[in-house]
């Protein structure tokens, strides 16, 4: 495992994260794993807590292109590891394995919705337990104590960036075996609600503009993107002299 530094911020460079991440299911290693992209990057350099959970994740994937074409730039040759397909081969592995997983974040009914199409994927898929992401504190509490009571081998927390990775952080002493990956939006996918852009827009560094395209109101968070054109360019040069 290589790491390679992104405006300060690590990011891990492996031929195969799967086989990694299922080795590390295998044996019980815990892992929180961070699928970075720009517009993380740039809100980690506003957060010095954000940042402080990035630098300390076992695993950082590159899912973002701007994160790709700036370790290209730099003589890395890498492809883009898009969060969602890899949390979806770990899931089948989980599966086919029959390792516990436990589902968090999404609109109440989401994660029931994907479950339901997870069993029908795989008939003896093993939930732990799933919960929607609108919580209160006691509520929170509840699933702390279940988290802890079933020790799951996957977790996977939706509730977006930031809000999920410290939610990790701070939680993660209770299953301290677990591997668990922040997914952001992926329950929206795989219940069906969203859809990913088309192969096109992925395959020329595009799916931002679907995205946009979808979810209109996030055109003040794009704007961060020409924001980290910016960063790395001033990096780059500054480096080179």
């Amino acid at each position: 495992m290589r790491q390679f530094s992104v405006l300060g911020l690590p990011v891990h460079i492996h031929e195969n994260y799967r086989d990694w991440l299922a080795q590390r299911l295998q044996t019980n290693q815990g892992t929180h794993v961070v699928t970075i992209n720009a517009e993380m990057t740039m809100q980690a350099r506003k957060n010095p807590a954000l940042a402080n959970v990035i630098k300390q994740a076992e695993l950082v994937v590159p899912d973002g292109s701007g994160i790709v074409l700036y370790l290209r730039s730099q003589g890395e040759k890498i492809d883009r590891c898009p969060g969602i397909e890899l949390s979806e081969q770990i899931v089948q592995i989980a599966a086919e394995k029959q390792w516990r997983i436990f589902l968090i974040g999404g609109a109440p009914k989401v994660v029931d919705t994907v479950v339901d199409s997870w069993r029908q994927k795989w008939e003896n898929i093993a939930i732990a337990g799933i919960h929607h992401g609108y919580f209160d504190p006691a509520i929170e509490q509840q699933i702390c104590e279940q988290l802890q009571s079933s020790q799951p081998d996957l977790i996977l927390v939706g509730l977006g960036v930031p809000r999920q990775e410290l939610w990790i952080q701070k939680n993660r002493y209770l299953c301290p075996e677990s591997v668990w990956i922040g997914v952001g939006g992926s329950f929206d996918i795989w219940s069906g609600i969203k859809t990913r852009a088309p192969e096109w827009f992925s395959n020329n560094n595009l799916e931002w503009l679907y995205r946009l395209y979808q979810e209109p109101w996030r055109w003040r968070r794009m704007l961060s993107l020409p924001h980290f054109v910016w960063c790395v360019t001033k990096e780059s040069l500054f480096k080179k002299q």
